[in-house]
């Protein structure tokens, strides 16, 4: 490495950007997480002034993310943000929990280093691959001067993690951040910002080290969405199981909300008496834009801007912070 290089540290975890088929270009029907990471920077190179170093912290489908990988995850990133000579981080992930994990890492890490992830909606494998250029725009928007937070990079977009959410099952620009909209525009190899970058907020961890129980004793949260006809047996089975302590009893409960907050009378009861079981209860709205205007009149705790899968990680990041199994 020349005396005047920093680092780009690109951590892989497999999904659709390191996916095969055995079908020779193939769209769909792929496997995820086959090809190294290392096979997918071949013949990339950093822009002057930067080298690239690769490392595979986990090679799996994104639909199937844990808790284990996450902590796998961070520590990896813990120790390369704190590298002098690294610039910045970027991680390969699949696409269907890559919102979860970036939403993740931006509440946990505190660093004025970026983090960029990037993905595909196309594998390796395709005869029009989306990855390779997804991840030339990763390199261009980790070697930004004063670029910073955890960002996902997608079709020549720059999405924050608190925002972003995967809105369509195929198309190649598969993100949207509904309201607040892009960061910015990758053009040519250049970042065109359209606001501010997505800060680090870290409210479940100060400076020093963020140690996690094993990936078997995070708390148990479940989603349960407000639809039509929506009935409260589930929460029923759930309030059983805690009332008996049942090994693995569920810690929280997220309900997704219809519109403005709002849930199936049957939902809002059941909510209620969870909650009464010492169940941790949290209402998030499933409107993918906007955010939830609280009124005088709710029953139930409210997460007024995140939706439901992130709503979810903050409380089990609370519930874990309450426990004392996390530094603050």
């Amino acid at each position: 490495m020349s005396d005047h290089s920093r680092r780009i540290v690109v951590l892989g975890t497999g999904g659709t950007i390191a996916g095969s088929s055995s079908e020779a270009g193939a769209n769909v029907g792929y496997t995820a997480g086959t090809v190294p990471v290392t096979a997918l920077l071949d013949g990339f190179s950093a822009p002057a002034g930067f080298e690239l170093h690769v490392e595979q912290v986990a090679q799996i489908d994104s639909k199937d993310m844990d808790f284990a990988t996450w902590h796998s995850l961070l520590l990896r990133c813990q120790y390369w943000l704190r590298q002098d000579d690294v610039a910045g981080l970027i991680v390969t992930h699949g696409t269907d929990t890559i919102e979860e994990t970036s939403f993740f890492l931006h509440s946990v890490l505190q660093s004025s280093k970026p983090v960029v992830m990037t993905c595909a909606m196309r594998p390796a494998s395709s005869n029009n691959p989306d990855g390779p250029q997804n991840l030339r725009d990763a390199i261009s928007v980790a070697t930004t001067q004063g670029a910073t937070g955890v960002i996902i990079v997608c079709a020549g977009e720059v999405h924050g993690s608190k925002d972003v959410s995967k809105v369509h099952p195929y198309r190649l620009n598969a993100f949207s951040s509904g309201d607040a909209g892009p960061i910015g525009y990758v053009e040519e190899g250049k970042v065109r910002l359209v606001r501010n970058w997505s800060c680090y907020d870290a409210p479940f961890v100060g400076n020093t080290a963020f140690p996690l129980p094993a990936a078997n004793e995070w708390p148990r949260i479940e989603i349960i969405l407000s639809h039509a006809g929506a009935r409260g047996e589930i929460i029923d089975t759930l309030i059983r199981e805690k009332q008996e302590n049942h090994p693995d009893a569920v810690a929280g409960i997220v309900l997704g909300a219809t519109g403005n907050g709002s849930l199936h009378q049957a939902l809002e009861k059941g909510g209620i008496a969870a909650q009464d079981a010492g169940i941790h209860v949290l209402v998030a709205t499933r409107c993918i834009a906007g955010h939830i205007i609280p009124s005088l009149i709710e029953k139930l705790p409210l997460s007024t801007d995140l939706s439901p899968t992130k709503a979810r990680i903050a409380l089990l990041l609370q519930l874990l912070k309450d426990r004392k199994e996390l530094v603050v």
